[in-house]
């Protein structure tokens, strides 16, 4: 049974343009991938051509061999006329309460350290109160310009103006953003993203290039300024394993972590406060 895509969804891309466009991406030969997928170059070479419409296991297996993100997997059955093969639940959703419930335990766990559930965009969806907290000090309790943290990183009328290290992080995060885009290639919104933060101020030229020799580094710290000193911590990234819905595929929870002992002790203290 195949699916007909809502035209007035997203614009149609030919199964064969897509499979051709990630094939590129990951730099993969049509009789490389066929061996992979365990198919004939032959039978590709008619699929990428459109005189061969291949099964939903073909499909699948396919995208299994290109390593594609599940939303991409969809977009690939779509393609190919199959229905989607995960779903996507808003986090708020019934579907997704247990999941949320382990989000929201992970986050106040955190206290009274700073926590984040971002998603694949680097939008902040949530944050304990202990970010909060750091962020009201930080900013000498003005409100962040955005709800997006690389947006928050490099606009110099943000974050950015009190990160010491703002080189090294910037660098490190617009790395990361381009790791994620070699992933998805064809994720537009990110791309976008990216491009916008070569419209900040200072933005070093060279950073559109992909660093393929130079790997981040295992830790990196962000030390910020503060009417209370110096801040210093490093962040842990949690993400879920194996999951069958999108949402869950793609959201990240940051904690950050103390560097130092005055950093936690500053922590402790902010915690302690009457509200």
């Amino acid at each position: 049974m195949t699916f007909q895509a809502d035209a007035g969804a997203l614009p149609y891309v030919p199964l064969g343009a897509l499979l051709r466009e990630w094939r590129t991406a990951r730099r993969m030969s049509q009789l490389a991938l066929a061996v992979e997928a365990g198919m004939s170059a032959r039978h590709l070479s008619y699929v990428e051509t459109g005189k061969a419409q291949p099964s939903r296991e073909v499909i699948s297996q396919l995208a299994n061999a290109l390593e594609m993100p599940l939303r991409e997997r969809n977009a690939l059955m779509i393609a190919g006329g199959y229905a989607p093969e995960f779903t996507e639940n808003a986090l708020s959703t019934p579907a997704l309460e247990r999941m949320r419930q382990a989000i929201d335990l992970i986050i106040a766990h955190q206290e009274p350290y700073p926590a984040f559930v971002l998603d694949r965009h680097w939008n902040v969806l949530k944050a304990n109160q202990a970010a909060t907290r750091v962020n009201r000090l930080l900013m000498n309790d003005r409100n962040s310009r955005h709800t997006n943290l690389l947006h928050q990183v490099f606009d110099p009328e943000d974050f950015r103006s009190v990160i010491i290290n703002w080189a090294e992080v910037a660098e490190k995060f617009i790395r990361h953003a381009q790791e994620q885009l070699a992933a998805s290639p064809t994720d537009m919104v990110l791309r976008n993203l990216v491009s916008e933060l070569f419209q900040y101020p200072d933005v070093p030229e060279h950073w559109r290039r992909r660093d393929l020799t130079n790997g981040p580094a295992p830790v990196l710290t962000l030390a910020f300024h503060s009417d209370e000193g110096e801040l210093r911590f490093f962040e842990t990234i949690t993400t879920f394993s194996m999951p069958r819905d999108l949402t869950l595929d793609e959201l990240r929870i940051e904690c950050a972590f103390p560097a130092d002992d005055h950093t936690a002790a500053v922590c402790a203290r902010l915690a302690s406060a009457p509200p």
